[in-house]
């Protein structure tokens, strides 16, 4: 995960500051050293300062950076999050990335855990989803951790989900769970199966079927969700997904579904309000 989320910083540096940052270059002395505070200007949940050491350290490793907080952090406006001391150049070629990733984690981590704080006392699990940002998943996979929620699979490599378009093209429920297990057997994978039901009559089948290890209720209404997990009565686990918002995340969790699953949590956010001023 590091190797990607190294590559990724590479990449912002690369595509921000091309061929020099040409207003730094411009106007401020090449030795001039200085100070920089992360300033809060919005409530909410701080997440990305090992994204921040990151790109201030590719940029330039000898800037000093002083925290104040930890990822996870509740924020208000008017807090520092920390300060960075060294070269002028480097620290204004590092702000705007780490202003972009830390704006973006810290939003993400503040929808998360608003969602994650009304079911804390619950064993259900808050899943995020494959609903990212090309590129940025993994940075956004983390702001959910960081805000309270769980990692649904990473991409299409760490688990088998069949959902009903490959459901439809193999040519039913029976034969893709058998194909999917046949795939694991002879590839010699060590991941999981979830398939994915749209009513009572596919639910059945895949009882009837077996060979899994995860059902998702696919937008299920919360009084078929409460039936559906007395059918299924722990044979498997279970995720709700489909419909779920903030005003009946916990309804769904109290019909005692192992898991949801919310793609609003990385696709539905506004970035946090965080400001980098020089400090004299």
């Amino acid at each position: 995960m590091h190797y990607n989320i190294d590559s990724l910083i590479d990449l912002a540096i690369k595509e921000d500051i091309g061929s020099g940052d040409h207003s730094s270059l411009s106007c401020i002395p090449e030795k001039a050293n200085g100070k920089a505070k992360l300033l809060v200007k919005q409530d909410g949940i701080i997440a990305g300062l090992d994204i921040a050491h990151r790109v201030f350290n590719k940029i330039d490793n000898n800037l000093n950076i002083n925290s104040y907080l930890n990822d996870g952090d509740k924020i208000k406006d008017g807090d520092i999050v920390f300060e960075v001391e060294g070269n002028v150049r480097n620290i204004l070629q590092a702000e705007r990335l780490v202003l972009n990733f830390m704006q973006r984690m810290s939003g993400i981590a503040t929808k998360t855990r608003k969602y994650a704080d009304l079911i804390k006392e619950l064993d259900t699990k808050l899943l995020d989803t494959r609903k990212t940002t090309p590129g940025n998943r993994l940075i956004e996979k983390m702001a959910v951790k960081i805000g309270g929620g769980y990692n649904h699979r990473i991409g299409l490599y760490d688990m088998i989900m069949l959902k009903d378009n490959h459901i439809d093209f193999a040519g039913g429920i029976k034969n893709a769970v058998e194909k999917a297990n046949e795939y694991i057997k002879i590839n010699k994978l060590e991941i999981d199966i979830e398939i994915e039901v749209r009513n009572f009559d596919e639910l059945k089948e895949v009882l009837d079927t077996g060979n899994i290890q995860r059902i998702m209720l696919d937008n299920f209404s919360i009084k078929n969700t409460k039936s559906a997990i007395a059918l299924i009565n722990k044979s498997y686990e279970t995720e709700s997904s489909g419909g779920i918002t903030f005003n009946n995340l916990k309804d769904y969790a109290l019909c005692g579904v192992d898991y949801i699953s919310v793609g609003a949590l990385t696709h539905q956010i506004n970035s946090l309000d965080l400001s980098l001023k020089a400090d004299f």
